[in-house]
């Protein structure tokens, strides 16, 4: 019973900075990949960073050199620090990572969490 616990959001002036966390819980044995999504209002959800195991990133166009993603596999936690923060940044954000229950998998399952907003005015 895994579970994904996003934290941090909030409302921001363009411009600003905000890190958002996220934790995951419950029955793991380790984790693979991690990574953020977003959804703006009207809009398909995106990708916005990943992080493997070994901390090798990749970033969306539009965040590229704003946004640091970035984990604690101790804390099995992974982050999201954003500055520069634009309008068109206001979405929820969406934590996501790729976990196995046990050492009897050989390939991880997905989990989400449930999204924290993100809110960006000018």
């Amino acid at each position: 019973q895994v579970q994904l616990v996003e934290s941090g959001g909030g409302l921001v002036q363009a411009g600003g900075s905000l890190k958002l966390s996220c934790a995951a819980s419950g029955s793991i044995f380790s984790i693979n990949a991690m990574g953020w999504y977003r959804q703006a209002p009207g809009k398909q959800r995106e990708l916005v960073a990943t992080i493997t195991s070994d901390s090798s990133t990749n970033y969306a166009d539009s965040v590229k050199g704003r946004f640091t993603i970035s984990r604690d596999n101790a804390k099995n936690t992974v982050y999201l620090q954003m500055n520069s923060l634009k309008s068109e940044d206001t979405a929820v954000y969406y934590c996501n990572a790729n976990i196995y229950p046990s050492s009897l998998y050989r390939r991880g399952i997905d989990y989400w969490g449930k999204g924290t907003l993100v809110t960006v005015s000018s």
